[in-house]
């Protein structure tokens, strides 16, 4: 397994954990914990200390999904780094051969039109 594999699977794990944390968070307006029965009630720990948790949670998430992205730029396997693109190599260009048109002599060469008509 190489070491951008497991930046890969560091990355998809904490998007994912990511997405969950969002979508727990209380909006503004009320959003998805009021409607699971909990919208004024005081909970176990309270309210701020858990809103708290899933702030900075998020920004910690976020900010460790960023670093990943950012170093696993570095784990890329470049191994032909030193290599320039064979499109600007005009070396290759010019001693490749061109393909070879075919030419037509009408009276060489019968369609399937000139024997249908004969």
């Amino acid at each position: 397994m190489s070491t951008f594999t497991i930046f890969l699977v560091l990355i998809v794990v904490v998007a994912f954990l990511l997405i969950v944390v969002i979508m727990v968070q209380n909006p503004k307006g009320g959003g998805l914990s009021s409607s699971f029965g909990g919208g004024g009630t005081q909970q176990l720990g309270g309210v701020k200390k858990t809103t708290d948790f899933l702030d900075k949670s998020t920004w910690t998430l976020a900010t460790l999904l960023l670093v990943l992205i950012l170093v696993s730029n570095i784990a890329i396997d470049r191994g032909n780094a030193g290599v320039e693109s064979k499109a600007l190599d005009t070396d290759a260009q010019s001693t490749q051969p061109l393909p070879a048109v075919p030419t037509t002599n009408d009276t060489t060469t019968a369609t399937p039109e000139d024997s249908a008509a004969e």
